[in-house]
């Protein structure tokens, strides 16, 4: 019986499937279902406007500027981040065709190789994560918006615990706004990314007339040489990576959206130039900072609170823009999904996104942003090591176990062929310890540092492959032959047209 229809490489639950895997609440409920055909609407422009507001961000500005308080130069700093981010984006756009196709989110898209059950622990990885993002954005926008209050009115500074209540006003307006949804927060994006683009370049402008050049604002000599500067380069091209990994795990909450695998591509290619662009803005402004302060300024909220009043309201309110667009935009979605998923009867989104406030704050944003070395070596290096084996199984599992085919409908069902062993598929849980191996050894051992320094990468190598050797003959994969027998595939009608027998001579 055909269960699932595909359109132009766009794959839709039949009428009659649709229904019989409502009934089944506990996998099921209108955030989880699959996207219906007309929900598939979002252009190239709209993945272009949520990567554009995403990347130009704080967090962005104070990794790319702690490079240079780090000792690199300018154009060593900007290539990290441009290595970083081409290597990341091959994961997320791999992971980003699976949402497309079949328009499920990243929980459900779990179930495919963790299982109906053990589809939680994925989820729930990602939850914390995306939960200490979600602290760290919310601190940097409190800070700003005590340097307002500080500045707007004095007294303000005198309250003993003023930074705490500014975080905590922040926050609220936060989950505030999550709450709204996902659609919400696409247009929050599209409006967000050119007011962010403007401040960017007037920040560059400021940079360029306080140091007298731009050639002076970039004239800061680099302090690593040698083995010191690949020491160096490695563990930050990793802190890039790990700063969007948990993106390419949950990319299908977005991509599902897509009008076509076109659109999402082009839409998201964009996301390496945009990030290289403001790095370059936040080192050379940073670089400006020492010229003209003799230090460093990676975090620009204590740039900004350097000047006059009505530029530190304005640069204030960006702040503040900017950290809610990253926030919304990326650090509730999946959050709130997983806990969705654990309870689809009674946890919708709105709860889901409170829930992941609640998280961040246990998470302790305050500690990470303490250092740059805590940012970057401590906080992303770790987690992305913890994510790497899931994104590795996740590929794995999509491109080589199943070559794009599934059976959508008993993604929803409780004992169908993607429950495995009472929910748990052993073998993902199997692949996922073997990814952690490397990195744990190279932690252990001072002589396999490097495993460690380039945690991600060879988790999700090692996981991805130890995946698809346990699984090449699991009874889940469906055979072309079983793809065409529940998939009822449509032609474009351009094709339909062509291929339709000549009409008989009257």
């Amino acid at each position: 019986m055909k269960t699932q229809i595909e359109r132009s490489g766009i794959v839709t639950l039949t009428d009659a499937a649709a229904a019989d895997a409502a009934r089944h609440e506990s996998l099921w409920n209108d955030d989880l279902r699959p996207c219906t055909l007309p929900e598939h609407n979002w252009g190239a422009s709209r993945f272009a406007s949520l990567w554009t507001g995403m990347c130009l961000c704080i967090p962005t500005y104070s990794l790319a500027s702690g490079m240079i308080a780090l000792g690199m130069n300018w154009y060593e700093a900007v290539l990290t981040i441009l290595t970083g981010s081409i290597c990341v984006l091959v994961p997320i756009l791999l992971v980003a065709h699976a949402g497309t196709r079949y328009g499920f989110p990243y929980p459900v898209f779990a179930r495919l190789w963790f299982g109906t059950r053990g589809a939680h622990a994925p989820a729930l990885a990602r939850a914390v994560i995306g939960a200490g993002w979600f602290g760290i954005n919310a601190w940097f926008g409190g800070l700003a918006v005590d340097a307002i209050l500080g500045h707007v009115a004095p007294a303000w500074n005198a309250l003993g615990a003023h930074t705490g209540i500014a975080f905590a006003a922040f926050w609220l307006l936060n989950v505030g706004i999550a709450m709204r949804g996902p659609q919400a927060i696409g247009r929050l994006a599209a409006f967000a990314a050119p007011t962010l683009g403007i401040a960017a370049v007037a920040l560059f402008v400021w940079g360029a007339q306080a140091a007298g050049s731009v050639p002076r604002m970039l004239a800061t000599p680099a302090s690593l040489h040698g083995g010191a500067f690949w020491s160096a380069f490695f563990p930050s091209v990793i802190g890039v990576v790990a700063f969007w990994a948990t993106l390419a795990l949950n990319i299908p909450d977005y991509s599902r959206y897509a009008s076509s695998q076109r659109a999402q591509i082009r839409g998201q290619l964009v996301m390496p130039f945009v990030m290289a662009i403001f790095a370059f803005i936040g080192i050379a402004v940073t670089s400006a900072t020492e010229l003209v302060g003799g230090k460093p300024l990676w975090n620009p909220v204590d740039l900004l609170v350097t000047f006059p009043l009505p530029i530190v309201i304005l640069g204030g309110l960006i702040v503040i823009l900017s950290s809610i667009t990253i926030n919304v935009g990326a650090n509730v979605m999946a959050p709130a999904r997983a806990f969705e998923n654990l309870w689809p009867r009674r946890i919708n989104f709105a709860l889901g996104a409170v829930a992941t406030g609640v998280l961040s704050l246990a998470m302790q944003p305050w500690f990470v942003l303490a250092t740059f070395h805590n940012y970057v070596f401590t906080w992303l290096g770790t987690y992305g090591t913890l994510l790497g084996p899931f994104d590795g199984i996740a590929i794995a599992d999509y491109w080589l176990v199943r070559a794009k085919r599934l059976s959508l409908a008993e993604l929803y069902q409780p004992s169908g062929r993607y429950d495995y062993a009472g929910g748990w598929n052993v073998r993902a849980v199997s692949a996922l310890v073997v990814g952690w191996i490397p990195p744990l050894l190279g932690l252990v051992f001072l002589q396999l540092s490097f495993l460690w320094g380039g945690g991600w990468f060879f988790s999700i190598i090692f996981a991805g492959l130890a995946y698809a050797w346990f699984m090449r003959k699991d009874r889940s994969r469906l055979s072309a032959a079983e793809y065409a027998e529940i998939t009822d595939i449509v032609a474009p009608p351009a094709v339909a047209a062509a291929v339709a027998p000549e009409a008989s001579p009257a």
